[in-house]
Order: C-alpha cells, then sequence, then structure tokens
C-alpha cells in the first residue's frame, strides 16, 4: 500500500512524495517524487518521516494538542513527550516506552490532524518523556 510521505532531513532538508516500503527494521525506504523520481533515503539521516493524510499539509490543526482521555488508541500504547534537535516538541503514543529500537512510530497526540504516524529517528531526539498529558 502506498503511503504519502514527508521526510524530514536532520540537515533541515524536506522530501515529499509517496512509498511503499517504509519500515523502521530497514535502514532505508524510497520516496517517490513528483519531480526527482524515486529517492533512497537513509533513515539514519532522517528526524522524522511523516505518513500523512495531505502532502500540502494542514495549517488548521494542532498537532501538539493533547490526548483526549476517551481517546480508545489510549488502550495499549503510553504516552510521550519527545523534543528534537532542531527545538521541535511531538505529542503523542507509543506502543512501548522508552522505545527500545533506533527508530520508532509515534501516533500523533490529535487524531485530527494531518500525520497518521510519524517514523522517528532516535538520534534526532534530544529528550523524551511519558508525562500525563491528558485534557
Amino acid at each position: 500500500m502506498s503511503h504519502k510521505i514527508v521526510a524530514r532531513f536532520s540537515d533541515g532538508r524536506l522530501i515529499k512524495g509517496t512509498s511503499v516500503d517504509v519500515t523502521p527494521d530497514r535502514p532505508t525506504c524510497h520516496i517517490q517524487t513528483a519531480d526527482a523520481g524515486t529517492i533512497p533515503v537513509a533513515l539514519t539521516e532522517l528526524k522524522a518521516l511523516f505518513i500523512v493524510k495531505d502532502l500540502n499539509g494542514d495549517s488548521e490543526s494542532d498537532p501538539s494538542q493533547a490526548v483526549d482521555p476517551a481517546d480508545t488508541r489510549l488502550r495499549g500504547t503510553q504516552r510521550i513527550d519527545v523534543r528534537f534537535h532542531d527545538g521541535e516538541q511531538m505529542l503523542g503514543l507509543v506502543n512501548r516506552y522508552p522505545p527500545p529500537r533506533p527508530f520508532f512510530f509515534l501516533l500523533p497526540a490529535n487524531p485530527g490532524c494531518n500525520n497518521i504516524r510519524i517514523l522517528v529517528n532516535r538520534s534526532a531526539v534530544v529528550s523524551m518523556s511519558s508525562p500525563d498529558f491528558t485534557g
């Protein structure tokens, strides 16, 4: 299945396109862009890889909004606050805290934002915590 992807690199570069091979278990994925063809992307070069609903984004939604205590995604997950080297903060949900691998998937706190899920590169993270940031 093809996913819409926004790749944010640790050096600030950005690539948008689609991919069928995103997994934290492989060292690379391939992004099919509209103008540059298929680009191999090393996960180690990324800050995060965003699987999104729309490649143009959604400036109206707030991806950092608190988790609703009634959100059914809370079952079997833990809340996480991730802060990156570039100062960005993400609130979300993970299956295991702390994530045991160098790359892990995060569900955004706000299910209505443009992000469906995010593949985070731990080496781009300054700090992580598992606070109670509901409502």
